[in-house]
């Protein structure tokens, strides 16, 4: 089974470049809109056997062109929301951006007790995901173990997550290594639960 995580398209926060965190947030740009639908194009042939998005709504609109594509339903589950950054929210200034940074970078280095002003932890945002994750999985890997399951979600909670629950992703890529807007992460499930990363925003591993 593969899980790709798939970063949403881009949103009218994304052109304002602030941190939008609160659900369900704000909606697709009119670009956004066209780069769900290139997303769809792009996995038309591929096997998808599921596509799930978070409780935001720029990232069920989207799902929407790719889960329509191959006669599926998106399915929202909680948990796999941005990480929620609290007295950051909203802003773009160069104070907000350091005080994000310096909190997320050294949640890449397993220093997950640390929090958000006013937001999630690192162990907050670690424990919904993988939650999340685990009940997708559940739900396909033995019905379909050679299909593809794409999750819609967000690139810091994206990030950090693969890193935690791949083997081969270092804290230097999940800390560095940006997701573009329907960039995605790839990983394929390995044996005793866990994953491995086949490429990271369209760049193998």
């Amino acid at each position: 089974m593969k899980l790709q995580l798939v970063r949403h398209a881009q949103s009218t926060a994304n052109v304002l470049r602030t941190l939008n965190t609160k659900m369900p947030g704000p909606p697709l740009t009119e670009l956004g809109r066209q780069q769900a639908d290139a997303l769809a194009d792009q996995l038309a042939d591929a096997h998808i056997v599921g596509v799930y998005a978070s409780v935001a709504i720029r990232a069920q609109q989207t799902a929407a062109p790719l889960a329509a594509r191959h006669a599926l339903d998106v399915r929202v589950v909680d948990g796999l929301q941005e990480v929620f950054v609290g007295d950051l929210e909203d802003r773009g200034d160069t104070d907000a951006i350091t005080a994000f940074a310096d909190v997320f970078h050294p949640w890449t280095r397993g220093e997950l007790h640390l929090a958000m002003p006013g937001g999630e932890s690192g162990h907050d945002v670690a424990e919904r995901f993988r939650a999340a994750i685990a009940q997708i999985r559940a739900k396909h890997e033995q019905e379909h173990p050679h299909g593809t399951v794409v999750v819609v979600s967000h690139g810091a909670a994206m990030r950090l997550c693969a890193e935690l629950l791949a083997d081969n992703v270092p804290p230097n890529l999940a800390d560095a290594g940006l997701i573009p807007n329907t960039g995605a992460i790839v990983l394929e499930a390995s044996d005793g639960g866990g994953w491995h990363c086949h490429s990271w925003a369209g760049v193998d591993m």
